[in-house]
C-alpha cells in the first residue's frame, strides 16, 4: 500500500512504529519529510535523516503546498518523457521518492478559532491532492494520530478514503477504530477493539487484501536517533522544500572532504 494510516492512544505503540518505520527507511535510498505540529516534539529526533521538518501547522501549510507543487514538476516530467509514472522514466529522469510522517493529524485539523479555518481547509486538501496524486509520482503519506474522527471536519473522511493501508492500535473511542477499519473489515474492526493495555505494541493491520494482528519491533527513541545519524549522509537536500516554510533552518552540507570544518 502507497499510503498508510496509523492510530493509537498514547502508549498503545504507535510511536514505537513510527520509531521503526523511520529506522527502517534511514537506510534507503529515499527523502524523509516530517510534519510534526507538536512543536517537532517527536520527528525532531530524526532531524539528521529529515529533507524538511514542520514543527506547526503554518510551516505545515506551506510544506504541503511545496509538496503539491513538487508531484505536479514530476507530472509534468512524466508527461514529457510519454510514461505513466515516475518509475517508467531513466535512471537519470527519476526523481527520489518521498516518505512524508505526518504526527498527530489532529493538530492539522482542528480548528479552535475561525482565523484557523482556512489554515485548517488548505492543510486537508493539500494532503488529500497529494494521496491522490503522489503514488505515480514517488510520493507517499503516512498520517498518524491518537484519534481520527468526523468531527475533525470533512477532509478527515476524504483523506482516510486516500489511505488504503491502515494500522489500529489501542484506541480511547470506538469511533476512531471505526474511521480506521470500518470501511474495510467488520471482523479486524473487533479484533482492533479487543486489545487491552496490558498488549502494548499490538496493532490490527488491514488493507483491501484482508488483514492480521502483528507487533512493531522495538526500536528505542536513542537507537532510533543513533541511526538517524548514522544514515544522515543519505539525506536528499531538497532547497524547494525548505525555501517553502519561513523561518524553517536551512540545512547546510559539507563541500570539503579532508575533515576540516
Amino acid at each position: 500500500m502507497p499510503h498508510w494510516l496509523i492510530v493509537g492512544a498514547t502508549r498503545s505503540g504507535k510511536s514505537t512504529l513510527i520509531n521503526a518505520l523511520v529506522a527502517g527507511l534511514a537506510p534507503q535510498p529515499v527523502a524523509l519529510v516530517g510534519i510534526d505540529c507538536k512543536g517537532g516534539m517527536e520527528l525532531s529526533l530524526y532531524g539528521p535523516r529529515l529533507s524538511a521538518l514542520a514543527t506547526n501547522r503554518a510551516q505545515a501549510v506551506k510544506l504541503l503546498a511545496a509538496l503539491v507543487d513538487m508531484t505536479l514538476d514530476r507530472m509534468a516530467v512524466c508527461r514529457a518523457s510519454r510514461v505513466r509514472n515516475v518509475w517508467g522514466l531513466s535512471d537519470e529522469q527519476r526523481p527520489v521518492p518521498v516518505v512524508v510522517i505526518v504526527d498527530e493529524i489532529a493538530e492539522l485539523f482542528l480548528i479552535a478559532s475561525r482565523s484557523e479555518k482556512d489554515e485548517a481547509q488548505a492543510a486537508a486538501t493539500a494532503l488529500i491532492r497529494l494521496a491522490q496524486l503522489g503514488a505515480a509520482l514517488g510520493l507517499f503519506l503516512i498520517v498518524a494520530g491518537q484519534r481520527v474522527g468526523s468531527d475533525m471536519g470533512p477532509g478527515v473522511t476524504a483523506l482516510r478514503a486516500q489511505l488504503a493501508g491502515r494500522v489500529c492500535h489501542r484506541v480511547s473511542d470506538p469511533g476512531t477504530a471505526e474511521m480506521a477499519l470500518g470501511d474495510l473489515n467488520p471482523d479486524a474492526l473487533k479484533a482492533a477493539q479487543a486489545i487491552t493495555p496490558e498488549q502494548a505494541g499490538t496493532a490490527v493491520l488491514a488493507s483491501g487484501d484482508g488483514w492480521e494482528r502483528a507487533r512493531s519491533h522495538l526500536v528505542s527513541e536513542e537507537d532510533a536517533e543513533a541511526i538517524a545519524a548514522e544514515y544522515a549522509h543519505l539525506t536528499p537536500y531538497m532547497p524547494e522544500l525548505i525555501d517553502a516554510m519561513s523561518g524553517a533552518t536551512v540545512r547546510i552540507e559539507r563541500l570539503d572532504r579532508d575533515g576540516s570544518e
